[in-house]
């Protein structure tokens, strides 16, 4: 009876130390779990932080982009209306009024000669520019007498102006003749104004 029990005594307590072994085990587990887990909600929140970071980085390169692209056509635009500016200003300061002649003459009367002298100075500013001076009749006489009148009225200009000191090779003339009248009437206030040089401007 003793030994029986003595038998029973020990296969309990060593039931008892391997459940203990046991629930110890289950214990020691437990903690090894919370790392990976915590390691496991870490990591995404990591990855959305730089996705976020790189989203704004890129917002703010392509704003940069954006505004330097519209300084780079307001710089463009501006400088396009500028030289548009000054070409119209050295154009009209490269305008010669017409003159105007006797009938059937073709020398210059001192305030053509006036209007003339006037206008040297700016073909003599800008050296590049050119000039084409026309030769124009009122309506009366043949067409071949006016073409040679013409031709004769603007080679006087031309000449005068080289005479200025402009470059031959500056200036060229043609003669129109009766052809292109200024104004259109059959009486001398219209044939006053169609005896007349006219001066093309190629800047």
């Amino acid at each position: 009876m003793l030994l029986v029990l003595l038998i029973s005594i020990s296969l309990t307590t060593g039931c008892a130390k391997k459940a203990s072994l046991k629930e110890g085990a289950g214990v020691s587990q437990t903690p090894q779990t919370v790392p990976e887990t915590a390691a496991t909600t870490v990591a995404p929140a990591k990855t959305t932080d730089d996705g976020a970071a790189d989203r704004e980085r890129a917002l703010r390169e392509q704003a940069l982009r954006e505004a330097a692209e519209k300084a780079a056509r307001e710089a463009a635009e501006k400088a396009k209306r500028e030289a548009e500016a000054k070409a119209a200003a050295i154009l009209q300061e490269l305008q010669i009024a017409d003159i105007h002649f006797d009938y059937d003459k073709y020398n210059l009367k001192p305030e053509a000669q006036d209007t003339l002298k006037k206008a040297a100075p700016a073909y003599l500013k800008y050296g590049n520019a050119k000039l084409v001076v026309e030769g124009h009749c009122d309506e009366r006489g043949t067409v071949e007498y006016n073409l040679a009148l013409g031709e004769k009225r603007a080679n006087e200009a031309a000449k005068f102006l080289i005479d200025l000191g402009l470059a031959k090779d500056r200036i060229k003339t043609i003669s129109y003749g009766k052809e292109n009248p200024l104004d259109k009437g059959h009486d001398e206030a219209a044939w006053a104004k169609n005896r007349r040089a006219h001066f093309v401007v190629n800047p």
